[in-house]
């Protein structure tokens, strides 16, 4: 399936597409109060949603706005830095990690998700604006001790996310949390994509474009740690509650790594696209 979160006439509702278009799961007789209630209650609702899209009339929303898929995440953005030996080596001379042997976790602060074509905010303490196309992970339960043979039964599906971040205020605190959790600085969607629909997560393009020039290219298989593996070690002696939501990290090509370095300017376009799931597409304003 492929869960949306949808304004409609002022009001956020979640929406399920069909051949036809998107269908209200209110229209469904399916009641959530938004997408964090749907993931909380997922496993309990499957297999009735299956069957009321089976059954149904096909009677699909007109007239909306497509928002981000999990417009107030939970809980702080779980992320992995690093985790494309392409962008550890274009970063290597403002922060070395190419001898690092174990993964590099970060949080983001995301008081409300971008949407899928908001506008990136220009600040004017920031001089350094990035891009970085992210493959999502969003959880359905609370992972507590798991294994990485078990960990893909926690996944609910994926989206995309375009990382934003101010360099110069990462570089000048010498952590990344405050200089990649401002207001605007999290787009995300189209949608979430569960996971029974992605055949092989490990062999998807991922691509950002500014202003139609390609910026990044690369496959998800060249992930370092993978998904399962980051799960399972965050788990251990932490629990990741359900609708955690996790960034896998970025490939080679973000503007810090240019030579001289592009950094996004205002009335710039980034688009970002992972196959099998779509694009955001959004304007530096």
């Amino acid at each position: 399936m492929r869960l949306y979160t949808v304004e409609v006439n002022g009001k956020e509702q979640v929406a399920v597409e069909v051949k036809e278009g998107l269908m209200s799961l209110a229209d469904l007789g399916i009641e959530v109060s938004d997408m964090n209630d749907l993931i909380l209650r997922y496993e309990e609702i499957e297999s009735m949603l299956l069957e009321k899209i089976n059954n149904s009339s096909n009677v699909v929303i007109k007239d909306y706005k497509v928002l981000a898929p999990v417009p107030v995440p939970m809980q702080d953005i779980v992320c992995l830095g690093v985790n494309y030996k392409e962008h550890i080596d274009e970063t290597a001379k403002v922060v070395d990690f190419t001898k690092k042997e174990d993964a590099v976790y970060f949080s983001k602060r995301v008081n409300r998700s971008n949407n899928p074509d908001g506008v990136i905010p220009v600040y004017d303490f920031v001089d350094s604006l990035d891009y970085e196309v992210e493959l999502g992970v969003i959880l359905k339960k609370d992972a507590f001790q798991v294994s990485v043979d078990d960990a893909k039964n926690y996944i609910l599906g994926y989206t995309i996310i375009n990382d934003v971040s101010a360099r110069n205020i990462q570089l000048k605190h010498q952590q990344w949390y405050r200089g990649k959790s401002l207001d605007g600085y999290t787009p995300m969607g189209p949608c979430i994509v569960t996971a029974d629909e992605i055949e092989d997560v490990y062999n998807l393009s991922i691509e950002c474009y500014v202003n139609g020039e390609q910026r990044q290219r690369s496959n998800t298989a060249c992930m370092i740690t993978k998904i399962e593996e980051a799960i399972s070690e965050l788990s251990q002696g932490m629990t990741l509650k359900a609708g955690t939501i996790i960034a896998t990290g970025t490939p080679g090509g973000v503007a810090m790594g240019m030579k001289p370095p592009k950094f996004l300017q205002k009335g710039d376009t980034v688009r970002c696209v992972i196959e099998n799931i779509g694009e955001i597409v959004n304007k530096v304003g």
